[in-house]
């Protein structure tokens, strides 16, 4: 079920002493940590980072895949894969017209093969800005040819997760992709295939708790929220007080879940490393 709890970016279209001068929208945006309001062309420049405090802005999947692959070099998989209403829902259907309306995606994940740095790879790159990156049968199923895509073709595998959930309005079959996306990801193992898992802010519910947590490697970004559950559910039915950041990415470095924090500008260079790493191993 997607949480609703989820730390919220605010983007604003004017500084507050400038109200009274005409500036066109999209011009500014405002951190969503220290409230610094940023230029959007310099906020571009820095990959998306806050220049003041380091926060870390959440993505567009085609945002990441620009950040992260080798210019020109992204070839999408499964792009007319779409969402089907299984249970005939009205408000369903709505809500996936404002979703493709807004991210101008079709679903929730982006698949498709690259090279960073010159390594080829089998990426998924998960958008929350589509209902919240939320896990129904869609984005199962490209997560799962993703997977068999990266065997077939012996290229690492890696996933960048960002998601409140499994998508509640597909019910069961939203459920059943847990399974499905750990078997694929088993196989992907059985093959000798590196997979290598990218926590992104937010990485919740049953994505955390299916593929997003099986990588060989598991790297986040910096102050990433991860978890399951809502702190809130989780203290109203443990009745105790969770520690404080008891759901960031630094909680889950510190007790061994995650092998590396990796900020936004050193991903790309760290991906690449591991890449070579691996490559060497192999041969």
């Amino acid at each position: 079920m997607v949480l609703d709890v989820f730390r919220k970016q605010k983007s604003i279209a004017v500084q507050p002493e400038l109200e009274s001068r005409e500036i066109p929208e999209g011009i500014w945006s405002k951190c969503g940590s220290c409230s610094e309001i940023l230029l959007n062309k310099d906020l571009d420049k820095n990959l998306k980072v806050c220049l003041k405090c380091g926060f870390h802005f959440r993505l567009t999947a085609h945002e990441r895949i620009k950040f992260t692959l080798d210019s020109k070099s992204f070839r999408e998989m499964d792009a007319d894969v779409l969402p089907v209403n299984p249970f005939k829902l009205t408000d369903y259907e709505n809500k996936l017209t404002v979703a493709r309306s807004k991210s101008s995606l079709n679903e929730a994940v982006v698949t498709g093969e690259g090279t960073i740095e010159g390594f080829p790879v089998v990426i998924a790159v998960m958008d929350a800005h589509f209902m919240m990156g939320s896990m129904g049968t869609v984005v199962g199923e490209k997560i799962t040819r993703a997977v068999e895509a990266a065997v077939s073709g012996e290229k690492p595998l890696i996933i960048f997760a960002a998601s409140g959930g499994a998508r509640m309005q597909e019910g069961i079959l939203s459920l059943m992709q847990l399974v499905k996306t750990v078997e694929a990801v088993a196989r992907l193992g059985d093959a000798g295939q590196l997979y290598i898992s990218v926590l992104t802010d937010p990485t919740t519910g049953g994505v955390s708790a299916s593929f997003a947590a099986l990588g060989d490697i598991i790297i986040a970004e910096p102050d990433a929220l991860i978890g399951f559950a809502g702190q809130r559910v989780i203290e109203q039915t443990i009745r105790q007080k969770l520690p404080e950041g008891f759901q960031s990415a630094e909680f889950f470095k510190q007790r061994g879940f995650i092998d590396s924090i990796v900020p936004r500008s050193e991903l790309k260079g760290t991906l690449a490393r591991l890449l070579e790493l691996h490559l060497q191993g192999v041969k």
